[in-house]
């Protein structure tokens, strides 16, 4: 999973007994060679379908990490591209990875639950970051995003579909969350990171509770399951125009 450019099994020890912040800091120098980055294989997909449904002005990448979902914004995007994010060694790698061609790009230090912009975006993007948000802070993370965006602006993710619970994936993620949820129980600061909180139809209720009106796309490249159901879909929430 790991390839030998990534962190060593102390360097994640370590992160993971930090915080959610201090942990990216440290792991930023490496994160591009961990399994934790969004494929680009669901990059280039999410950047396809954006590109049949733009062009868009303005974009925001959301946690937006070393940049990959900056990258595909510059690619769809006729205006300017911003990422925030709250982890400053990120965002210090990304200034120095995202390749000279990519313009027009901006990189803002924040909190995603505390958004520090008008309504000036088009589009707002965010690739494998919604881990580290528990399901109450879904709420207020969503009107952040609302709040942010353009009337007529669109608040667009990828989700893959969760593992089924008869694979080693299923019990693998289990038994992550059940470590992390045992780690945050006896250690400070905590560390959130969950992979089975996010479930697709809760969000959907709570990005309709923000005001979105949202839509569901399957992306193509990455076929379908047995029963039929796409094995990732992408989350297009809408505002009003």
């Amino acid at each position: 999973m790991f390839t030998p450019e990534g962190p060593t099994l102390r360097e994640l020890a370590v992160q993971a007994l930090s915080s959610v912040e201090r942990g990216y800091d440290l792991l930023a120098p490496k994160f591009d060679h961990t399994p934790f980055r969004t494929p680009d294989a669901v990059l280039d997909a999410v950047a396809a379908a954006l590109a049949r449904t733009g062009p868009y002005d303005d974009g925001l990448d959301l946690c937006c990490g070393t940049g990959a979902g900056a990258e595909v914004l510059a690619t769809v995007c006729r205006g300017s591209v911003t990422g925030v994010d709250f982890s400053a060694g990120m965002l210090d790698v990304a200034r120095e990875r995202v390749r000279p061609g990519v313009p027009r790009v901006s990189w803002v230090r924040a909190d995603a639950r505390a958004l520090p912009f008008t309504p000036a975006f088009d589009l707002v993007v965010s690739f494998g970051a919604f881990g580290h948000f528990l399901p109450d802070e879904l709420p207020g993370l969503f009107a952040q995003v609302r709040s942010v965006l353009r009337p007529g602006g669109s608040f667009v993710f990828p989700v893959i579909a969760p593992p089924r619970p008869t694979s080693a994936a299923y019990w693998m993620l289990f038994g992550f969350d059940a470590v992390m949820r045992v780690r945050n129980a006896v250690w400070r600061p905590p560390f959130v990171m969950y992979y089975r909180d996010f479930r697709l139809a809760d969000v959907r209720r709570e990005l309709e509770r923000a005001g979105f009106r949202v839509e569901l796309t399957a992306l193509p490249e990455f076929g379908r399951r047995q029963d039929g159901s796409p094995r990732v879909r992408m989350v297009v929430a809408r505002t009003a125009g």
